[in-house]
């Protein structure tokens, strides 16, 4: 008989997909119209409970702040990363759903549209792999294409962009009694905010219940790493102490994408117990910047239209 693998994507009703390992949820990709550009919520930490939240604990007008999301501020003049304007990011299709002992993963077609014009101005191809670790911990590899409907097209100098993670409450250094560490080794906010790093963490204190079933609190924490091949790496980073951390690819300056050139930007984000131990950040960067790039090309087996492969 079959067995079943151990790591899963699942699509469900209402416009979502469940990443699992071995049978329990980690995290959740929603990408319904309801919401102006998809994200992943919850972001389970190896407590059991989510380490991101929607939207700011103090700032309503920061509801565009949804867990874990993809958004540029400055496209064309077109702003593509908060509420409130015409502009939005739907998905239009997936490629793959792909199971696995090792790894699952999820390739899918992101469309970039101004509100006006039907036809959107980018595509935008994610293929999201998620890695299980020892001890509940686990990462997400996210690599992203855009490829613009035009022969080219600009991202212009911004903060904001192109991947936002928006932790817990109490993982907050002001809200909560989180800490932001820098690959650096530097710490807090006014430490990293703007500089340049190659991974950032962000690790505190989460509220859960224990095998007794008393109500506990432990240590977790999400670190974030630019990728070696990504423009401008190491990143500056756009870092505050209420909860919000991004590499800020285009801090600097414009990035250009063209038919011909595509961008192509990498980020993993790994979900562990207790502090940022610096030595295992290392090690997780180095095994991950050794492995290939991936695209999504044409099926090669009966019954896939799809499939992820090796770039």
């Amino acid at each position: 008989m079959p067995q079943q693998p151990r790591c899963e994507v699942i699509p469900l009703p209402g416009h979502q997909v469940s990443f699992r390992v071995d049978g329990g949820e980690v995290t959740r990709w929603h990408y319904g119209s309801e919401y102006p550009r998809p994200f992943f919520f919850p972001f389970n930490g190896p407590s059991g409970e989510t380490l991101t939240r929607m939207g700011h604990p103090g700032a309503s007008n920061h509801d565009h702040h949804r867990s874990v999301w993809f958004a540029h501020h400055k496209v064309l003049g077109i702003n593509f990363w908060g509420d409130g304007n015409d502009a939005f990011i739907r998905q239009k299709m997936w490629f793959e759903y792909r199971d696995g002992e090792e790894e699952c993963a999820m390739a899918v077609q992101l469309d970039w549209h101004d509100g006006h014009d039907p036809q959107p101005l980018l595509e935008q191809e994610v293929i999201a792999t998620l890695r299980p670790l020892e001890d509940g911990e686990w990462t997400l590899d996210l690599q992203s294409t855009f490829r613009p409907k035009s022969a080219e097209l600009e991202f212009e100098q911004s903060n904001f962009g192109f991947l936002a993670v928006r932790v817990a409450k109490s993982l907050s250094g002001h809200f909560g009694e989180g800490t932001i560490t820098g690959a650096s080794g530097e710490v807090g906010e006014k430490n990293l905010f703007g500089i340049e790093n190659r991974w950032m963490d962000y690790s505190g204190p989460i509220l859960t219940v224990d095998a007794q079933g008393e109500t506990v609190s432990v240590t977790n924490g999400i670190t974030y790493f630019d990728h070696p091949a990504n423009p401008n790496f190491p990143a500056k980073w756009h870092v505050r102490e209420d909860g919000w951390m991004g590499a800020s690819a285009c801090r600097d300056s414009a990035l250009l994408t063209t038919r011909l050139e595509p961008l192509r930007l990498r980020y993993l984000l790994h979900v562990h117990e207790s502090g940022i131990n610096p030595q295992r950040a290392e090690e997780l960067f180095t095994a991950w910047k050794q492995r290939p790039m991936q695209t999504v090309q044409k099926g090669s087996k009966p019954h896939m239209q799809f499939e992820i492969a090796e770039l």
